[in-house]
C-alpha cells in the first residue's frame, strides 16, 4: 500500500489547513494582502466578497490599484447596479482608463443577476463589480458559476450583515477603519482563514477624493434611467447601460 504522504503528493488532494494550489490572480497592488491570497491577488474566474457597513473607508480605494492595472492593460472593467454615481475625475486619478470602464444600472436584482452573467460570458470583460440587493444562495452560486466561466475578477459588495451566511464565494474579506489603516479580515480563502487582520494603507488620495464624492452627491443613488438602451453620460465621462 502507498504511504498517505505519496498518494498527497501525487493527486491534486487539498488538505484543509494548507494552502490550494494558487489558481490565476489579478495583483491588487497592496504587497501585504497579496502575500496572504493564493495565487498572489484577486482570484480571478471565481467570485470575491468583500464586506463592509461603512462607506468611505476605503472600500472602493481596496480594488482600485488592480483596476487601474486591468484598464492600462486595454481590459474591460464593469461596474453594476452600483448605489452611488461614480466619481469620473477620482476613477482618472486613480489611473483608470475611462474608456476601458463600463457603468451597467439595473432596476431590480434579478436583472442585476443576470446583466452579471451575460457580462462575465462574454470576452470583454475582464473586472465585474457588483452591487446585489439581499441576494439569495442559489444567485451567489450562479454568480459564482458565471465567473468560472472566463478569467475575470469578480467581487460582490455586501453589508457585515452577511458574515453568517452561507457563500459560494472563495475569498471572503471583512472592512473596518482603524487608525488611519483599513483593517482587512480574510474570513475565507483557499486556505485556512487568517486569524490576524491585515492594516492597510489605503491611497489617501484617492480615498478622500471618493469620501468627497460621495459627500457632494449627497449619497444620492442612481437616477432612474430615462430610456432604454445605452447612453453616454456626459457628466460624469463615463458609458452607462440602463
Amino acid at each position: 500500500m502507498p504511504a498517505l504522504d505519496e498518494i498527497l503528493q501525487r493527486h491534486p488532494i487539498w488538505r484543509g489547513a494548507a494552502p490550494a494550489h494558487p489558481g490565476p490572480a489579478v495583483p491588487t497592488g497592496y504587497p501585504l494582502l497579496d502575500r496572504e491570497l493564493p495565487g498572489g491577488g484577486w482570484p480571478a474566474g471565481a467570485l470575491t466578497e468583500i464586506l463592509h457597513n461603512r462607506q468611505g473607508i476605503g472600500e472602493l480605494a481596496l480594488v482600485l490599484p488592480a483596476l487601474a492595472a486591468l484598464t492600462a492593460a486595454g481590459k474591460r472593467v464593469v461596474w453594476l447596479a452600483p448605489p452611488h454615481l461614480p466619481y469620473a475625475p477620482a476613477l482618472a486619478a486613480a489611473g483608470i482608463d475611462l474608456a476601458q470602464l463600463v457603468v451597467v444600472r439595473a432596476p431590480g436584482r434579478r436583472d442585476a443577476l443576470w446583466a452579471a452573467e451575460q457580462a462575465l460570458r462574454g470576452a470583454s470583460c475582464h473586472a465585474l463589480l457588483a452591487w446585489l440587493a439581499r441576494p439569495r444562495y442559489q444567485e451567489l452560486r450562479r454568480l459564482a458559476v458565471a465567473a468560472e466561466t472566463g478569467a475575470a475578477f469578480v467581487a460582490l459588495w455586501r453589508p457585515c450583515e452577511a458574515i453568517h451566511e452561507s457563500t459560494p464565494a472563495c475569498l471572503r474579506l471583512a472592512l473596518e477603519p482603524a487608525a488611519g489603516a483599513l483593517a482587512v479580515r480574510i474570513l475565507k480563502r483557499r486556505g485556512a482563514p487568517l486569524a490576524t487582520p491585515l492594516l492597510l494603507q489605503v491611497k489617501r488620495p484617492v480615498h478622500a477624493a471618493f469620501h468627497a464624492a460621495f459627500q457632494t452627491m449627497g449619497r444620492a443613488a442612481f437616477p432612474s434611467p430615462a430610456g432604454r438602451g445605452a447612453r453616454a453620460d456626459r457628466r460624469l465621462g463615463l458609458p452607462v447601460h440602463a
